[in-house]
């Protein structure tokens, strides 16, 4: 029951906040330059959360542990969307980005064993199975893709890897931290790299309007409240407990597209939906009580 409360409480709010930021980002970069997309999301985002820590008393990271949230942040924040974004600038095609990006689960479960020793249980390894079922099925239309993806391809796996490193990371060095405080600094450092190649590839802005409408609903949903609940869910659960929302994002995203662009849904996001849920629910069974921290040297077992 813990699980399903986590499932409620956590879970569906933010598949349907970060689901919810692919069409919006598709928005956003159609009205002004990626990487300036980027820098206002980061920089706007990180100057409200700072507000929100100073004026409810909260305490910033300091010392060794500000490194590691910068760290972490870094990887989650900046990689991730920074990777994302050059790789469709290179010519990545959209599917094939949210396909790459949705295998978080499977590439966390197996990392978190690697590099934090956690156990391969049989109820890890079926959400993680079954997540990758569902990202296929809902963007199955980009396996063929693949072959048209170019060098720039690189750059959405760099995507994926910081945000499962990001994750890890936090997991292993940030533990009892708040999330607050830790997606604060998460986007204020973020938008240092943001700027700089902003900076570098040059800005435009085609549709100012629209441009400030995007920026807004990003700022408050994706980043301020979509992100730090991405940093509670992952100290509640773990890296690879938190990735297996991903499982359904995708076919999420397919709902929201069809409401916003009138793009319709293949019957593959269905199947991926519900694929996915199970993932999910399967994950949550063994959740609420934080990640079980194992010696890193441990054999691999399977365990019910």
């Amino acid at each position: 029951m813990a699980g399903m409360r986590i499932l409620r409480s956590i879970e569906l709010p933010l598949i349907v906040l970060w689901a919810f930021g692919y069409p919006l980002g598709a928005l956003g970069v159609a009205a002004m330059s990626p990487m300036l997309l980027l820098f206002l999301r980061f920089g706007l985002s990180g100057a409200a959360m700072a507000l929100l820590v100073a004026v409810t008393g909260r305490r910033l990271p300091r010392g060794a542990d500000l490194g590691h949230a910068a760290i972490a942040g870094m990887c989650s924040q900046a990689v991730q969307f920074i990777g994302l974004y050059l790789g469709l600038r290179a010519g990545v095609p959209p599917a094939v980005a949210a396909l790459v990006i949705a295998m978080n689960p499977v590439v966390t479960t197996f990392a978190a064993r690697v590099t934090l020793g956690e156990r391969l249980t049989r109820r890890k390894i079926a959400a993680a199975t079954l997540a990758a079922v569902a990202v296929l099925c809902a963007c199955w239309s980009a396996v063929g893709h693949l072959t048209h993806a170019n060098a720039g391809i690189g750059f959405t796996l760099l995507g994926l890897a910081g945000l499962v490193v990001g994750g890890l990371y936090q997991q292993r060095f940030c533990a009892g931290r708040d999330p607050i405080a830790l997606n604060a600094v998460a986007l204020c450092v973020s938008a240092v790299p943001a700027g700089a190649l902003a900076l570098a590839f040059g800005s435009t802005v085609t549709d100012p309007v629209r441009g400030a409408e995007v920026v807004g609903l990003m700022v408050v949903l994706s980043s301020l409240v979509a992100t730090t609940l991405y940093v509670r869910l992952i100290a509640r659960s773990g890296a690879a407990g938190a990735a297996t929302i991903f499982a359904v994002i995708p076919s999420v995203t397919a709902l929201f597209s069809l409401i916003m662009f009138g793009t319709h849904p293949t019957v593959g996001a269905g199947i991926g939906l519900a694929v996915g849920a199970v993932a999910c629910l399967i994950a949550a069974g063994r959740r609420g009580r934080g990640p079980a921290p194992t010696p890193a040297a441990a054999p691999v077992r399977f365990a019910a």
